[in-house]
């Protein structure tokens, strides 16, 4: 990365990066509604279970409740390749505060535990649709690529926050209240992020079809695992994680009610220390935006998770406990945001949503595999054991992929903002991924302050440019003739007719620019008919503006 963005950042300015951006600003929001309803509903969940049948029922409860999550988040994902990811997201978030409220009502009218299984397995449902939505929505509101990367970032501390926030709160709201009243504050933060989302719906165009998305949703998404390895190796390291945490959340239980013979809230307050060491690590993950190399932090991170959990198993006590969880909860934080950033470059652009749908129902699986084993390791060998076991989920595959994590970092610098930008443009729209690709690494970044002139009239033409956020004006002979927005460009009439400059170009407030060359710009138009045919179309139209212009009487 050059320039500036290769600079690390503080925290306050990784903040400032994303919030310059409304879009991103407000998609950030409503994704700590999403986290904290998350983590909340589902420790409100695995206590209500607990207190009908145990550390068993628990488990059993918490793997049946990712079953159909696990199946359905590659689908629901890949939905997002057929609409617009903003109307998508939007969805989730409605689907989310309707699943957490019903599940709210049916608990405070006291219906059938069964029937509340049913419907916290909907809210399950309703939950895994928003990752990987919203890590294919992200690279359509970036506008360079550091706020891309400072968003994964900002993304990864919400998590760990929420982590921390949501299961203390949960377990306040269990002390003085029941698992309806969780429920219910969820479901109501979810429709705050429904609110947060709804203004950018449209922000991201609906994915040009392709022969990327010609297979079933499912099948399409196995078959990255087939060919794509890198991805698949990133997946399978994501997954093991979640394994760990799946059995967590049941072991906390157990560890506060099982052994240190404290009330169920203290599940959500061991759950709060794993967040706060999230939280914690903030100065860490910070130092990752702008760096290029990840594999150092990513198995540090590694080997902090292993040994905080052998930690948890040899040392006893409360404190001790809430320290470790402290200690996993950082790694954890820091791991996350390596390997999801490493996904993010490596896997192909036009297939980011299904790559995350199939990760986030992948992790649903290890998490309910973790559910599942959590109460096996207890009655086999106790607490401890099961903490020692399920902490050598991560470093056993880590150390099992070895040397091809190196490999992957050597290739992961796919450029998802540029190409992301140039798939909301008719001209390029329709381009096959690698060529699009290629034009996205010719793309160069241009800054231009409000009043800069960008193209001046009767020049000779040698770029074109799209415009990634800001406002252009179009003037010919003095006279406006348009105004560009962000997934516009311009500049094409003089490259493809070869004639002079005819118009100027003038930023009428802040804007990002990226340029092409002549020299790419045709080449990217030679062998597509289907971009040629969109080029004619739009230098006919750009035309026509200025013969209207032309004709109409000028100003005294």
């Amino acid at each position: 990365m050059a320039g500036n963005e290769a600079v690390r950042l503080s925290i306050l300015s990784v903040f400032r990066v994303v919030a310059r951006n409304p879009a991103l600003r407000r998609t950030e929001l409503a994704f700590v509604t999403f986290n904290c309803g998350e983590w909340a509903s589902w420790v409100a969940m695995v206590v209500y279970a607990y207190a009908r049948g145990g550390v068993t029922e628990s488990g059993v409860v918490a793997t049946v409740m990712l079953v159909p999550a696990a199946v359905l988040a590659p689908p629901l994902a890949a939905i997002a390749e057929r609409r617009e990811p903003g109307r998508v997201l939007l969805a989730a978030y409605v689907a989310q505060a309707a699943s957490s409220m019903a599940v709210a009502a049916a608990l405070y009218a006291g219906v059938p535990s069964l029937w509340v299984y049913a419907l916290m397995g909907f809210s399950s449902v309703s939950f895994a649709a928003t990752r990987p939505t919203q890590a294919a929505f992200a690279p359509g509101l970036a506008t360079v690529a550091a706020e891309l990367t400072a968003t994964n970032v900002v993304s990864g501390w919400i998590e760990s926050v929420s982590t921390l926030v949501a299961p203390a709160s949960a377990g306040l709201l269990l002390a003085v209240g029941s698992p309806g009243l969780v429920f219910l504050l969820a479901g109501l933060g979810c429709a705050g992020g429904a609110a947060l989302i709804f203004s950018l719906r449209d922000a991201v165009p609906k994915p040009v079809a392709s022969e990327e998305g010609g297979a079933g949703a499912v099948s399409g998404s196995l078959s990255v695992l087939r060919d794509d390895v890198k991805a698949r190796q990133l997946i399978v390291l994501l997954t093991a994680q979640c394994v760990a945490i799946g059995a967590l959340d049941v072991l906390n239980v157990e560890l506060a009610q099982g052994v240190l013979h404290r009330g169920g809230n203290w599940a959500g307050y061991l759950g709060g220390a794993f967040g706060a060491g999230g939280v914690l690590a903030v100065a860490v993950t910070a130092r990752l935006v702008g760096r290029r190399r990840l594999i150092t932090p990513l198995v540090l991170s590694v080997a902090a998770w292993s040994a905080a959990f052998i930690g948890i198993a040899s040392v006893p006590g409360i404190i001790a406990a809430l320290v470790f969880l402290a200690v996993g909860g950082g790694a954890r934080a820091t791991f996350d945001v390596t390997g999801r950033t490493l996904l993010q470059r490596v896997a192909r652009p036009g297939l980011l949503a299904r790559v995350f749908g199939l990760l986030e129902g992948l992790q649903m699986v290890g998490l309910g595999i973790g559910s599942a084993l959590a109460p096996v390791l207890v009655r086999l060998g106790g607490a401890p054991l099961a903490y020692v076991a399920v902490g050598a989920v991560l470093p056993v595959v880590a150390l099992g992929l070895g040397g091809r994590l190196l490999e992957i970092e050597r290739h992961a610098d796919v450029p998802v903002v540029e190409i992301a930008l140039l798939r909301s443009m008719s001209l390029f729209a329709a381009l096959a991924p690698p060529t699009l690709e290629s034009i996205a690494r010719a793309l160069v970044p241009v800054a231009a302050p409000a009043g800069t002139v960008v193209i001046s009239e009767g020049e000779e033409g040698d770029r074109f440019y799209a415009i990634a956020s800001g406002e252009l004006d179009i003037t010919s002979a003095g006279r406006h003739v348009a105004t560009r927005v962000r997934g516009d460009g311009v500049g094409e009439i003089a490259l493809l007719h070869g004639v002079p400059r005819t118009a100027t170009v003038t930023a009428r407030v802040d804007s990002q620019l990226y340029s092409l060359d002549r020299e790419d710009f045709l080449v990217a138009l030679t062998g597509h008919s289907s971009v040629q045919l969109a080029a004619h179309d739009l230098v006919e139209a750009r035309l026509e503006e200025l013969r209207q212009l032309d004709s109409s009487p000028k100003e005294a």
